[in-house]
């Protein structure tokens, strides 16, 4: 394997307002991934709820450039391949998540 390109990230422990703590992904300055509050009544929020209850080592984090949401998430889980089938069968059985708003929390600033 050849690498083209490397990023140096950090992975940090956040506190949110509400008091949830979350992970952030930090890719460099003003450009980071935060990890779905899975706190918040919001459509992401209890879809979230939802999945971690099965499955704890799912993350779901949204992208953040220059203090706004870019639109584009990352998604995963650390899976045993047997686990794997369960997973992806509630993925595509439930709607209900649908049901609540898109709700985009505004940006905190970091404090280091």
């Amino acid at each position: 394997m050849k690498v083209l390109k490397e990023w140096s990230v950090k992975v940090k422990l956040v506190k949110a307002k509400g008091g949830a703590l979350l992970h952030m992904i930090e890719v460099e300055p003003g450009h980071f991934y935060i990890e779905q509050n899975p706190m918040k009544e919001s459509k992401y929020g209890v879809a979230y709820r939802k999945i971690k209850g099965n499955f704890p080592e799912f993350y779901m984090f949204w992208e953040i450039k220059n203090n706004r949401y870019t639109g584009k998430l990352l998604a995963g889980a650390f899976l045993e391949k047997a686990e794997i089938d369960e997973f992806v069968t509630l993925l595509a059985k439930s709607e209900d998540f649908k049901e609540f708003e898109e709700i985009f929390e505004e940006i905190e600033e970091l404090e280091e």
